[in-house]
């Protein structure tokens, strides 16, 4: 039998303040009694107060007696599920035959605990489900830029290159490398996104810095694919407060889409990063001339590891997070996301920074106020 296991002995324990106040309480009544009737000069027959005392002993015994009865269905369920091994209370909701009010709200008690336990265990397996399926997904795409470096490579060996073939060869081995660098970045922040409330440090930022940084980055892939990016800012300066970091991860997630679906298309194309402050906040948009998403694809563009029909034909390297990771974050910075896109027109995805929210101190000074004006910077 279990340690704390429910016996008649820790029954008749838990009740003995019980038993010794009920009792105290008789004898009390009876002394009370006694010194009435000595009092009045009536004569007090011990027999009759000894009487008395058996008599209310043998009531309080028979309310132990049904007490007792009566919690027995519940504590030799009890004892059962005490006897099971750790896992299989776990993974069994408890549900025991209650006949009071206190032991009902127990019951309820218990069964809320596991659904909260059902609930958080679902969840973890659901993130590690996922992260494997990630982590499989991730180490198979980089299998591929791998390969194609190797394959460079052996195609070098042993023959005099030309000067215009081995640029040819470093282009593209530099293309592949940029492939697992975004590759390990994205699986870097995934793992970050676990202790998210650890990693971030919202601080008041300037929009166009961060997004022509960013645009930098991407400047040599442009130039392979011929787009053409160009900022627009409705003010010289327009700050609002997040984290920097992860805002640019953001950001990188977005144009290295645009460059990847819109590099497929022939002849220039543009690549419009736009910055409004409007009237509820502050709205930041990226939008390409790529190939376009379809409309049935639309509304599921933001779940993990969807890829759509752009990912199992135009472009197989997907890995469909990127999108997905971008919704986590701007949720959890406390801002929005929006995405609009046609078929064989291009995509725009709106970052939205409300005024009322984590990114913004407040009133802004002088040296950081929003002034009126239009400013557009070519990349």
């Amino acid at each position: 039998m279990h340690d704390k296991a429910w016996t008649r002995k820790r029954f008749l324990f838990d009740r003995l303040l019980y038993t010794a106040a009920f009792f105290f309480a008789i004898l009390l009544v009876l002394v009370v009694l006694w010194l009435d009737r000595m009092e009045a000069g009536l004569p007090v027959k011990p027999d009759n107060l000894v009487y008395l005392f058996l008599l209310a002993g043998a009531v309080w015994i028979g309310v132990l007696i049904y007490d007792y009865v009566r919690q027995a269905g519940y504590a030799s369920a009890l004892n059962k599920r005490l006897g099971e091994s750790a896992q299989s209370s776990l993974d069994s909701a408890l549900f025991l035959p209650f006949r009071t009010m206190e032991q009902q709200a127990v019951n309820e008690l218990l069964q809320k605990q596991h659904r909260a336990y059902l609930s958080t265990l679902s969840s973890y397996r659901a993130a590690q489900e996922q992260h494997l399926h990630f982590t499989n997904q991730w180490v198979h795409q980089l299998k591929t830029p791998v390969s194609v470096i190797d394959l460079l490579i052996q195609q070098s060996e042993g023959t005099l290159t030309p000067p215009e073939r081995i640029q040819e060869l470093l282009t593209s081995i530099q293309e592949e490398n940029e492939k697992i660098a975004s590759g390990l970045q994205m699986m870097l922040y995934t793992a970050r996104l676990e202790k998210f409330e650890l990693d971030v440090h919202p601080r008041r930022i300037e929009l166009t810095a961060v997004a022509r940084r960013i645009v930098n980055d991407y400047k040599k892939a442009c130039i392979r694919a011929s787009i053409f990016p160009k900022i627009e800012s409705s003010a010289p300066d327009i700050y609002v407060e997040t984290d920097e970091k992860w805002l640019s991860f953001v950001l990188h997630q977005l144009i290295g889409n645009a460059i990847k679906y819109s590099r497929k298309r022939e002849g220039n194309k543009p690549l419009l990063i736009r910055i409004e402050q409007k009237s509820y906040g502050t709205r930041l948009e990226v939008q390409d001339s790529g190939i376009g998403i379809a409309a049935e694809d639309l509304p599921r563009v933001f779940d993990a590891f969807f890829t759509g029909e752009n990912g199992r034909g135009v472009v197989t390297e997907s890995t469909g997070m990127g999108l997905y990771l971008v919704k986590q974050v701007m949720s959890r910075l406390g801002h929005q996301v929006d995405i609009q896109s046609e078929p064989g027109q291009g995509t725009t995805v709106s970052l939205m920074f409300q005024s009322q929210g984590l990114h913004r101190f407040g009133e802004r000074d002088e040296a950081g106020g929003v002034r009126p004006g239009s400013r557009v910077t070519k990349m």
